[in-house]
């Protein structure tokens, strides 16, 4: 069974940022906030964080209670460790947040809820939240961290919108989306953004439908030459696949570490139900979703978000497992 099918499974949010974007002030937005939602919070060196110390109650721990009823601990040790831990406390907590260093590539902590099956079993990836210095980001452009948690990102707080000028706002919004066209992006000041914006959105779950911007198969789309893209594939024909299975394994094997993210909605030949399948570097997850519907088109929609993407050879390696 996996972990999508198990209600008590955890949403989890994935929290990074560049230093100074302004993820501290959104975890502190999270704790404090009456969303109604019980929160356990991972963070990776408490000590940098600067958390309002009057949310903590007994920092000895690894693990600790906030004043508010949340939860929190520190990942010095090892993440899916301390995950096992806190679902001991399962009844305490509905939602977790895990917030990575500034510095981090978040992909490792990612991939954790796709390689181990005891995690795999309790929690379920909701979102990758990036948030962005509106005003700094252009200094960072050269950092493969920074890069990289753009490209991984399912929402993008676009943040310190105050600093800047609304056209260099614009060219900032445009040149992300350059770069992910799956990504939803908001713009904020102090890391304002509605919770439901953020928490149990759900851009992770493979039963939801996937929504690929439309705008993004315009021709301005394609207007910046970076090594970091997206390329989506929009095909009504039905897959044979096997031949499909093939071809996204080989493509994992060989370019899965410049494939980011990629995830799909597949029409599969004779199958009466959508295949929806997604990846991260070179894992991989699919399965079955629910029935077409009788007035719905049925067709195949890809994204692929990586560096160095050859749109045209995708294209064609994908058109080759037509059924």
């Amino acid at each position: 069974m996996v972990a999508a099918d198990i209600p008590s499974s955890v949403p989890v949010t994935v929290l990074t940022g560049y230093l100074g974007a302004g993820k501290t002030t959104l975890l502190n937005r999270i704790l404090t906030h009456e969303h109604g939602k019980k929160v356990a919070v991972i963070v990776n060196e408490f000590g940098e964080v600067g958390i309002d110390n009057q949310l903590v109650i007994d920092a000895d721990e690894e693990i600790f209670e906030m004043n508010n009823g949340c939860i929190c601990c520190t990942v010095r040790g090892d993440l899916i460790r301390i995950i096992g831990n806190l679902m001991k406390r399962r009844n305490k907590f509905d939602h977790l947040v895990i917030e990575t260093t500034g510095l981090a590539d978040p992909a490792p902590v990612i991939q954790t809820f796709f390689m181990d099956e005891d995690v795999r079993s309790q929690a379920s990836l909701d979102a990758v939240v990036t948030v962005v210095d509106a005003k700094h980001i252009h200094q960072h452009w050269d950092a493969d961290e920074a890069i990289e948690q753009l490209a991984f990102a399912d929402v993008i707080l676009l943040n310190k919108t105050d600093l800047v000028t609304p056209t260099e706002l614009d060219e900032l919004e445009q040149r992300i989306r350059s770069m992910n066209a799956m990504a939803k992006i908001y713009r904020t000041q102090d890391a304002q953004v509605e919770m439901d914006s953020i928490l149990g959105v759900g851009a992770f779950d493979l039963s939801r439908a996937l929504e690929i911007d439309p705008n993004f198969l315009g021709e301005d789309a394609h207007e910046h030459d970076e090594t970091v893209g997206s390329v989506a594939i929009a095909e009504p024909s039905a897959m044979n696949f096997d031949k499909l299975n093939a071809w996204l394994s080989e493509l994992l094997r060989t370019q899965g570490t410049d494939i980011f993210r990629m995830k799909g909605i597949l029409n599969i030949a004779g199958e009466d139900q959508r295949f929806v399948f997604q990846g991260v570097h070179m894992l991989m997850d699919g399965r079955a979703d629910r029935p077409w519907k009788p007035n719905e088109t049925r067709k195949n929609e890809l994204v692929f978000i990586g560096r160095n993407l050859d749109e045209a050879r995708l294209k064609e390696g994908f058109r080759a497992c037509l059924a």
